[in-house]
């Protein structure tokens, strides 16, 4: 590899000391490297920590300054570029990244000796449906969740698997997710943890009010509908100006979201999109979760 971009997340290096540390590390090499921020900077961008528009054409490999959140967003707002992706944990939980500042050199010099593997992570085609108009779409690399928007109540909906009926749950929400996503938002409301190059689509519905509170697991393949149900264990307790048919929402990633009413179709799909995660580290998934433990 010789071409490399740089997405950083201000928040983490506010005056882009690493970002530049990188940066010249690889310069020094005698690669070649553009850092968003410098580009923010010259056209006076704010938003997103990355922007498609920005990344030059002959980039080989996104460095993905942040925590695992940063390289999810990342990867989601770039995938139509694919290109492969590394990310520096400079965040917290670092689940998905490759290395931190400790270590980055090692790391960048095996990328520059083509000494690295490639990761293939499946994401999520989400299309929502009001009547027979498409309102919304978006990919996730995580997952798709629906849960609530407002006042702390239930949820009711029902959950097809290729037009065939699951069941009807009255919950907090639910989570649609792919492996990757196994150790995200899922872990959290009591879902397995999963390799995360599986292929696979896993549903697990958050604080349901039933004796089955279990994860279940798909194939990648299949397709996971959820129907919006009228809220009836919440009806007539509204108050103030909040409508019954206001109060839920359909999230990509924690990033996108749209509002979804009663009657509303939330069709998850395998997308053709992957993300590509490198590996130069030689720490295996089950010693990385085994120190997170």
């Amino acid at each position: 590899m010789k071409y490399f971009y740089i997405v950083t997340n201000r928040f983490k290096d506010p005056d882009g000391v690493n970002t530049r540390k990188i940066a010249h590390f690889l310069r020094s090499k005698g690669a070649e490297c553009v850092c968003q921020i410098e580009q923010e900077q010259a056209f006076n961008k704010t938003g997103s920590y990355s922007d498609v528009r920005l990344v030059p054409d002959n980039t080989e490999c996104v460095i993905v300054l942040g925590g695992d959140g940063t390289l999810i967003q990342a990867s989601r707002e770039l995938s139509e570029k694919d290109i492969p992706f590394i990310g520096v944990n400079i965040g917290t939980l670092g689940y998905l990244t490759d290395t931190d500042m400790s270590s980055f050199e090692e790391t960048l010099e095996s990328l520059l000796r083509d000494d690295y593997e490639i990761d293939r992570r499946m994401m999520l085609d989400g299309c929502i449906y009001r009547g027979e108009e498409r309102i919304f779409s978006d990919v996730a690399l995580n997952d798709v969740v629906i849960n609530r928007n407002g006042a702390l109540r239930i949820i009711d909906f029902d959950i097809y698997v290729n037009g065939e009926y699951l069941n009807t749950y009255s919950a907090d929400g639910v989570i649609v997710s792919t492996a990757t996503g196994s150790t995200a938002y899922s872990l959290s409301a009591g879902g397995p943890i999963i390799q995360p190059t599986a292929r696979l689509i896993m549903v697990t519905p958050i604080c349901p009010h039933s004796l089955n509170q279990r994860s279940i697991i798909f194939a990648a393949d299949d397709e996971i509908m959820i129907e919006m149900k009228d809220n009836k264990s919440s009806s007539g307790r509204m108050t103030g100006s909040l409508k019954n048919d206001s109060a839920r929402v359909a999230t990509f990633d924690g990033e996108s979201f749209c509002e979804v009413v009663t009657g509303d179709r939330i069709v998850i799909t395998q997308s053709e999109r992957i993300s590509r995660f490198v590996k130069t580290s030689r720490i295996s998934f089950l010693e990385r979760i085994r120190n997170k433990m």
